[in-house]
């Protein structure tokens, strides 16, 4: 019976979630969950100067908006250092390590001398069989396992397919530090065993790490996990992703208006395809998603192509949900004006918003559109709205606010019908007369219709905000 499926996301505690990490947890459990197995969570702590409480949080709650939710309790690399260097001492007693008294003198001395030789300046091996007895005093050594040195070592990969590597290329890694700390060499092969982990699916950046991975997989005689190592993502100018081009954390796209929908719907496209579909929700990635149809080509991240994507759940989301997630980004980017009159204005927010949707590809659009309904006077007008409001539009604006105040019946049927009859006095045809009401009413040129602008503020304050930019004769 084939060993239940267990893939893990294992990131590194020194930073942010990042976009091309949350990828890599997606694929992880897109996995597992198509094959009923599980997808665990080891953060990689080892490295204690640089690892942070505030980072390990932001992995957390990147996974957790996204909805990558891993099974079983979070694994600490750091606490199970008594284990990888129990597992050391064992490929000592198996005789696949070694002791190395080399001083860090020792080491640079031998890089310049392998440079001057036009060799690779890797370690030479020269502790490999001398005795301890032989160790200088005051040194304290590594432990360096015992690479093979002839022969090859082949990573079969889901991604990449046959992979060589040629042993001489290899030289005898450090297991254990000279302070009885592990490598993260070492800890990542001691702790994907000791996990049950059948499937390890990272960047390819790691490749070459397989092949000494394997290493220690061999010494210990334990079986090697299957592995796809994935390519890493690049800008649209095809370079290595970095800020300018959307090299981001996770956090930082929730705050920029993207919803976790569109970024995993996003992200699971970079680099894997099923077909011609270009929107799939999460258990339609979950039936569909196989390592063999991972791109072995980098996939290049395009911001249009995100905007695209979230614009369509945008238009498709719930009035009730967009709601709490525009006062949760407003919230979070720092925008507490929006955020009070958000909340200050909810039941209008959602009348607004099937009309404020289809105009939006990000959340903070979405704020932006609604920022009319709660805006003080006098309004603050844009630009190009501010290009409408010409003295002859000013003085319609005064004249038409004068036959709004004789309409009683304050819905968007009468209103419609005043300003068509106001437009054809005045020989106009109606977007003349209603470009610049908008312009006056929102201080834009996108929003709503303008009648359901005016039914959504109500009478008293259109006729305020009419009567800030009228003309009157």
């Amino acid at each position: 019976m084939a060993k239940p499926v267990v893939t893990r996301f294992a990131p590194s505690p020194t930073g942010y979630l990042h976009i091309g990490s949350a990828r890599t947890a997606l694929f992880n459990w897109a996995y597992a969950r198509r094959h009923g197995g599980k997808m665990l969570l080891r953060i990689e702590d080892t490295d204690r100067e640089r690892s942070t409480e505030a980072a390990v949080h932001a992995i957390f709650d990147g996974l957790t908006w996204l909805g990558l939710n891993w099974d079983d309790e979070p694994i600490m690399q750091f606490s199970r250092a008594e284990r990888h260097a129990e597992v050391t001492r064992e490929l000592l007693a198996r005789g696949h390590a070694y002791y190395c008294y080399c001083s860090p003198e020792d080491l640079a001395l031998m890089r310049e001398e392998a440079r001057a030789a036009g060799r690779p300046p890797r370690y030479d091996g020269r502790w490999r069989d001398r005795d301890p007895s032989e160790a200088p005093a005051g040194v304290a050594p590594v432990i360096r396992i015992k690479a093979p040195q002839e022969g090859e070592i082949v990573v079969e990969d889901h991604v990449q397919g046959k992979v060589v590597f040629k042993a001489e290329n290899l030289d005898d890694f450090i297991i254990l530090r000279s302070d009885g700390t592990p490598t993260y060499m070492h800890a990542v092969v001691v702790d994907d065993h000791d996990m049950d982990v059948t499937h390890i699916i990272r960047g390819d950046d790691h490749l070459t790490n397989a092949a000494r991975q394997i290493v220690i997989y061999n010494g210990m005689g334990w079986k090697v996990p299957e592995m796809a190592h994935i390519p890493l993502i690049h800008g649209p100018d095809g370079a290595k992703l970095s800020k300018r081009h959307g090299a981001l954390g996770v956090g930082a796209y929730r705050q920029m208006g993207y919803l976790p929908e569109a970024m995993i719907n996003y992200l699971a496209r970079l680099g894997w395809s099923h077909g011609d579909a270009e929107i799939l929700s999460m258990q339609q990635l979950v039936d569909w998603f196989d390592l063999n149809d991972l791109n072995k080509g980098a996939a290049r991240f395009d911001f249009v192509k995100l905007e695209s994507i979230n614009g369509h759940y945008i238009r498709e989301g719930k009035p009730d949900r967009l709601y709490e997630v525009m006062v949760a980004t407003a919230t979070e980017a720092g925008r507490d004006a929006d955020a009070k009159g958000l909340a200050e204005n909810k039941k209008t927010v959602l009348a607004a918003l099937p009309e404020l949707q289809p105009r939006a590809k990000t959340v903070l659009e979405l704020i932006d559109l609604a920022q009319f309904i709660y805006s003080t006077r006098p309004l603050s007008i844009e630009p190009a709205a501010d290009e409408q409001l010409t003295a002859i539009a000013r003085a319609n604006i005064g004249e038409f606010a004068e036959i709004l105040r004789g309409v009683n019946d304050w819905s968007i049927p009468a209103i419609d019908a005043a300003a068509r009859a106001f437009a054809e006095s005045k020989g106009l045809k109606l977007g003349k007369v209603a470009q610049p009401l908008r312009a006056a009413l929102t201080g834009r040129t996108v929003s709503p219709g303008i009648f359901e602008v005016m039914v959504l503020i109500g009478k008293d304050e259109t006729l305020g905000r009419l009567s800030d930019q009228a003309i009157r004769s």
